[in-house]
């Protein structure tokens, strides 16, 4: 190389490093002068307004009994549905007998004892529970216990299951396990 080219690559440089810095700086000062007025632009826009609230909403609602709910509108739930029909949302269908809500969600942890679940067919570590009566059994099925020996989840874990369900399935357990 030349010690002209290497003169012409050296301006070359330093004026695109100019250039370069130029733009930046232009575009630091362009954000600086114009945030206020995109700020108070979103602030005016009754659209972006609605957006922001909606993102800030809660993503549920309590009725209370006793006061007025009228203003909480009601939505179908779009989860699943009784029959083995899937509804309108993603997730399994609920269980049509209580062999198959076994078979779904129980078997999982009391076919195997996970988590100090008793296992099916163990008689022994079955007749303590099934001494304490079924209304027992139904309330930590349903509502989940923690004891000394395991952990039982409210409902196996399957909250979209009806209460009913899961009594039937209880009973069926003590049937099979007695």
């Amino acid at each position: 190389m030349s010690k002209a080219d290497d003169h012409f690559f050296n301006i070359f440089s330093v004026v695109l490093g100019i250039l370069v810095a130029i733009s930046l700086v232009l575009f630091a000062i362009a954000r600086f002068i114009g945030t206020p007025f995109e700020d108070a632009r979103a602030d005016n826009d009754p659209k972006v307004q609605q957006q922001i609230s909606e993102r800030l909403a809660p993503f549920g609602r309590v009725a209370v009994a006793g006061q007025d709910n009228s203003a909480l509108a009601m939505m179908a739930a779009a989860g699943p549905t009784a029959g083995g029909g899937a509804g309108a949302g993603a997730g399994p269908a609920i269980p049509a007998s209580a062999e198959e809500a076994y078979q779904v969600g129980c078997a999982a942890c009391h076919s195997a004892g996970i988590a100090g679940a008793p296992k099916s067919g163990d008689k022994a570590a079955w007749a303590p529970r099934i001494a304490q009566g079924t209304d027992t059994l139904y309330k930590h099925a349903i509502e989940g216990f923690q004891g000394q020996n395991g952990v039982m989840p409210a409902k196996g874990g399957q909250a979209a299951w009806p209460d009913d369900l899961i009594r039937q399935t209880v009973d069926y357990m003590v049937a099979k396990n007695q």
